[in-house]
């Protein structure tokens, strides 16, 4: 560096005579008018459209994704519930547990939750507090897929990316929803954004935070976030711009980076002892470790989940597998709109960067985004346990990403030969696909998807001759490019933002889309037959738009007299346990439940007991009362004992008990909640409140005690 354009020491505490103390000639606001002026226009080399474009892409986003979100009611009751819990308890948010008496927890780690339990203890207990998270993350992303791009991309490339991850469906829906899936998605795209970032220099800190990253990631939704590694580490080794031996310390120090970031919260639930935390929900040895390589690991790739509820590997509640799943009636609108493209811009990328040298960055640009597409897309393509539409959402950044970055390097090339054929066969791809998925639905008539496929099939002939187009052309033809890939992912977006989702299973686009597919998707513990459809109608839960049908078990809402949180009114009759609506959504009870719930409610530990977390959570969210969920999310887990559930009524513990055991049909798992629900059905008396049964623990009828 030239020591002429070093700054001169100033005395501590002197002010910089060099700095303005206040608005001058060439800045009349003052300092705090240019860093305004800085944000709104961006650095100076930056074409004046830029910044203020990208502001209008998030400002767009936050207003789309915040427009019409309480619909949703509750969404995932299973979660809120858990959220609900947190904000009131800090065990039961530090352990992600269903209810603050801290009897189980979910089936996941608490990563999510506590975003969402922290809102609602800032905004109070809504629909709104526990849904803005998702939205700030939906946000965040498309602004982290923005700046991913630009680093070494032109700006028309950047926002091309994050416009297409913001109308993709898939992301608009889980963005407005409580699963954990919408930080999952940010946080992997931070780990691929820092990972890039780190080649530049070999950077040590770089490469490190991704690991940590990774690592909150893990804490998310556990071993889903590996679905990334392979990207982080492959581009790290192969193109930083650093020494082989660099390169080794650096995957060494984000491996430690990772274990620290996942792994203390994961050492202290393994090592208190069990009686002083709850039950790990979804495990059936009360073990993090066991849920983890188990029931959310390896059992999701063999299908071999102990305790679930349904088939896999395409029967059940799980679409077929095959390379093709991703585009299947059940899949494809909700995520490969773009898909098809992404592939054509992925090899068109390689192609046009071959020459480069080994540390190029639009290179391994291609190559993280690339492989973290395919890596991902293969295992949800074959994987023969529950597999739900919405797991796709993690393909949603690598997709629009790469779409991006092809788009706009052929764009930049587009005399070229391996330009203009690049940009032709994707914007073939998308359109002639567009019109695919479209043909599919009714809800937009012919209109759109002929325009699609005629706009996209024009664009596609004059990329062909795009040397011989005036100048004045070009404007037009990329509008017609970009029109024909973003149109038909849009109108499933604002039907996906017109209704709401709630319940297990959710699906974005219109009711009309698709077709039976390959099956329905589960819920956050195991999905069921009689989910919802991939169009997005219900079989035996809560339609997008609030409706209900009967399930096609037989069963029906264990709350007859209640409505939905978005609501509509839910199946009549029926008891909780006895079809699937119980184990896939949360109904609101009848205002008499409610009130025989919430009387001498501190006299309990938990004011009722219900089969199932479903069940459970429309108790708990109705009266903000601790309710303990028995099995877990399916009824299959083991805890509690009747042993323990016994020794807990004795104590006076517990105050009602809904009726109803399992739900049957379980791969495995424990038959707990039809011990617990015979042997109180059995000894305690029955009672009729709001037209539900249930058996007040506090009155046994003396056979058996």
């Amino acid at each position: 560096m030239d020591t002429a354009t070093l700054p001169e020491a100033t005395p501590a505490g002197a002010p910089d005579a060099r700095a303005p103390l206040g608005p001058t000639a060439a800045d009349p606001a003052g300092p705090r008018g240019g860093r305004l002026r800085h944000l709104v226009r961006g650095p100076e080399a930056d074409p004046a459209w830029a910044r203020p474009a990208l502001l209008a892409l998030l400002v767009v986003t936050a207003v789309a994704y915040l427009w019409n979100l309480t619909a949703s009611g509750w969404a995932n009751a299973f979660y809120s519930a858990a959220v609900q819990a947190g904000s009131t308890s800090w065990k039961a948010f530090f352990f992600g547990s269903l209810d603050a008496s801290n009897a189980i927890t979910v089936d996941k780690p608490p990563a999510s939750l506590w975003a969402m339990a922290l809102s609602v203890r800032l905004f109070g207990l809504s629909s709104f507090a526990i849904l803005l998270p998702q939205v700030l993350m939906g946000i965040g992303t498309v602004a982290v897929v923005h700046a991913t791009v630009r680093r070494h991309f032109e700006h028309g490339a950047a926002l091309l990316a994050g416009g297409a991850l913001a109308l993709t469906p898939v992301a608009v829906l889980m963005f407005r929803f409580n699963n954990p899936d919408a930080l999952l998605t940010l946080l992997m795209a931070l780990a691929v954004w820092a990972t890039l970032r780190a080649l530049e220099a070999g950077s040590y800190r770089w490469i490190a935070l991704a690991g940590v990253f990774a690592g909150f990631g893990f804490l998310t939704k556990t071993l889903q976030v590996f679905l990334v590694v392979p990207a982080v580490a492959v581009v790290w080794m192969v193109c930083a711009d650093t020494p082989l031996r660099r390169r080794v310390v650096g995957g060494l120090l984000s491996v430690g980076a990772f274990l620290v970031s996942a792994g203390w919260w994961v050492a202290v639930v393994e090592l208190v002892p069990a009686s002083w935390r709850p039950y790990i929900g979804g495990s059936q040895t009360n073990s993090f470790l066991e849920l983890t390589f188990g029931y959310n690991g390896f059992g999701r790739l063999d299908g071999s989940e102990v305790g679930r509820v349904g088939g896999g590997g395409g029967g059940g509640f799980s679409s077929g597998t095959g390379l093709f799943r991703m585009f299947d009636s059940s899949v494809g609108g909700q995520i490969s709109w773009l898909l098809p493209a992404a592939l054509v811009f992925l090899v068109g990328g390689l192609v046009m960067r071959a020459r480069a040298p080994r540390t190029d960055a639009r290179r391994a640009g291609y190559l993280a985004m690339g492989l973290w597409l395919l890596t991902t897309a293969l295992v949800f393509s074959f994987m023969q346990g529950i597999f739900h539409e919405y797991y796709t959402v993690a393909l949603a950044p690598a997709i629009a990403a790469l779409v991006g970055m092809g788009a706009g390097e052929a764009w930049d090339r587009r005399h070229d030969t391996v330009g203009a054929l690049t940009l032709a066969a994707g914007t073939a791809a998308a359109s002639v696909w567009g019109f695919v998925l479209l043909s599919g639905t009714t809800a937009y008539g012919g209109w759109l998807r002929f325009t699609v496929l005629a706009l996209g099939l024009a664009a596609t002939a004059l990329f062909l001759v795009v040397g011989r187009l005036h100048v004045r052309a070009l404007a037009g033809l990329g509008v017609m490019a970009v029109v024909a890939g973003l149109a038909g992912p849009a109108a499933y977006t604002a039907s996906t933002l017109a209704t709401g989702h709630s319940g297990s299973i959710v699906t974005a686009g219109p009711s009309s889309s698709g077709g039976p597919g390959g099956g329905f998707g589960g819920g956050p513990g195991g999905g069921a037959p009689g989910g919802t459809a991939p169009g997005g109608t219900t079989q035996g839960g809560t339609a997008p738009g609030g409706t209900t049908q009967t399930n096609p078990n037989g069963g029906t809402s264990p709350f007859a007299g209640g409505t939905q949180p978005g609501g509509s009114a839910p199946g009549a009759g029926g008891s909780a346990g006895g079809g699937m609506s119980g184990l896939l959504d949360a109904s609101t009870p009848d205002a008499d439940v409610v009130e025989a719930l919430e009387a001498d409610a501190d006299q309990y530990t938990w004011v009722a007991a219900a089969v199932g977390s479903q069940n459970a959570a429309g108790l708990q969210l109705a009266t903000e009362e601790p309710v303990m969920a028995i099995g877990g999310f399916n009824g299959s887990d083991p805890y509690p004992t009747l042993e323990q559930f016994q020794q807990y009524v004795a104590d006076g513990q517990i105050h009602y008990f809904l009726a109803g055991g399992g739900f049957g049909g379980q791969q495995g798992g424990s038959d707990v909640a039809d011990e617990i629900n015979n042997w109180v059905s059995q000894n305690y008396t029955e009672v009729t409140i709001g037209g539900e049964t249930f058996y007040d623990l506090t009155q046994p009828t003396g056979s058996g005690q």
